[in-house]
């Protein structure tokens, strides 16, 4: 197994690993602030070492619950996967809607840990919370239960399965895994004489849009509470910019000013772009704009509920080359505070639930990604063509920013701050500068101590 995290360049591990082996309980949710931890005083996942992490002779709980928020609309091909775990196994699973999204999950899941009770064998895990799931100590590491299950990480999409590893231990395994896609009408795109294929380059778009604002919106960024500081890391990175550069919060530098100074430039004086006040993926599924971003695990539905033709393609770059496209989406992890039976048996979940013909079938149903190499995507493929770009497209992501995903809070800041400049035509400056010292504040009062 690979111990190393995916990281970006230039990363010390040693410089995270206070935060790994030190692992005080002190960072809490941004929310609703941290529950308790398990394992020693100091809580936290140094406390991991003290967890009884031996599963041999333990016999599977029979019943067990199965926290998730569907993801992709999944609930359907969810309840028929769990039917065939325990027609397999004997074991009856309980599936709990826990949330209509992450931050709902997120925020039963630590209530449960705060109550120390009814918390569930297995949970889905966003991008953004599992990091401090593992710095509280609530969930373990499943290396051990990877080994007794024979479970091939090394058939797991590599960037998908390093994402949940850190200090040479594995805390989740993908489930819901997605990149954002640039979508097209192509109808649109037709009419207005323009190329069947999504812009290689967002100056290329802003050439393109006057041709698609006749009546419609040209582009329609995605809704700033759920998507801000992820797919615009897209428009940063291709600036040669970023939330952070490691822990040096970076947002407010001349190259993410003039970025961000360019998307509200693209609403207010270009006017070929607005803000979705919901869904983007729904909002151009009806037809009201000519493209957006949104994640691969809209596709499906999009594709149901669109009256046109869809077009997908890689996110458009900047003036600087390089990756400018993100992983994102859900992981499965095991909770610390219950029963090693339980343990076993959501561990055996989270097997079946990767494995190749599992991973298909959900793709087919949502549009997530097939997470495992070894799964035959002939007629996934076939009948929908459009998610080879999206697994294409793995090939040039690279790991988020670690403010997005490590602080605490920072994706919902980061949401705030943009809203200030897109939804009114505040000073990008200005708002960068505040996003920075927040940012900053958060790092200094939740982050650093542990480093």
């Amino acid at each position: 197994m690979t111990s190393s995290l995916h990281l970006p360049r230039g990363f010390s591990r040693r410089s995270l690993l206070g935060l790994g082996v030190a692992g005080a309980g002190a960072l809490g949710l941004a929310a609703c602030g941290g529950g308790p931890t398990v394992g020693g005083d100091d809580g936290g996942a140094g406390g991991t070492e003290e967890l009884d992490l031996d599963f041999e002779g333990v016999e599977p709980a029979t019943s067990i619950d199965f926290w998730t928020n569907h993801p992709g609309g999944s609930q359907q091909v969810e309840t028929e996967l769990l039917a065939a775990f325990t027609e397999e196994t004997g074991i009856e699973v309980n599936l709990v809607t826990a949330g209509s999204n992450y931050e709902e999950i997120a925020q039963r899941f630590q209530t449960a840990q705060a109550a120390n009770s009814g918390l569930p064998a297995a949970v889905v895990l966003s991008d953004v919370w599992w990091f401090r799931y593992f710095i509280n100590g609530n969930i373990i590491p499943i290396d051990n239960l990877v080994d007794q299950l024979g479970i091939d990480l090394s058939d797991y999409r590599d960037s998908l399965v390093q994402d949940y590893q850190y200090d040479g231990q594995q805390w989740a395994l993908p489930y819901g895994r997605s990149t954002p896609l640039f979508y097209y009408n192509k109808d649109h795109f037709a009419e207005a004489g323009l190329p069947d294929r999504a812009p290689e380059t967002w100056a290329e778009f802003e050439e393109w849009a006057p041709q698609l604002t006749q009546g419609e919106t040209a582009y329609m960024y995605p809704d700033l509470a759920g998507y801000a500081g992820w797919t615009l890391q897209n428009v940063l990175w291709g600036q040669g910019a970023a939330w952070s550069d490691e822990w040096e919060i970076t947002c407010n530098s001349p190259e993410a000013v003039e970025a961000l100074q360019w998307v509200q430039d693209s609403v207010f004086s270009g006017g070929w772009a607005q803000v979705s006040s919901g869904d983007s993926a729904d909002t151009f599924a009806a037809g009201v704009c000519s493209s957006t971003i949104a994640s691969t695990g809209s596709l499906v539905g999009v594709l149901e509920s669109a009256s046109f033709d869809v077009g997908v393609g890689f996110l458009p770059g900047g003036s600087v080359d390089g990756p400018v496209c993100p992983t994102g989406g859900a992981g499965l992890g095991i909770p610390a505070a219950v029963s090693k039976e339980e343990q076993l048996a959501g561990a055996m979940l989270i097997e079946f639930m990767g494995r190749p013909e599992s991973t298909v079938a959900f793709s087919a149903a949502t549009g997530y990604m097939p997470v495992r190499k070894s799964a035959d995507l002939t007629e996934l493929t076939a009948e929908t063509p459009q998610i080879q770009t999206a697994v294409d497209q793995l090939d040039v992501t690279k790991p988020q920013d670690f403010a997005r995903v490590f602080l605490p809070g920072a994706d919902q800041e980061m949401a705030e701050a943009i809203a200030s400049i897109v939804t009114e035509e505040g000073d990008v400056q200005a708002a960068m500068d505040g996003l920075k010292e927040t940012l900053e504040g958060i790092y200094t009062k939740e982050i650093e101590p542990k480093l």
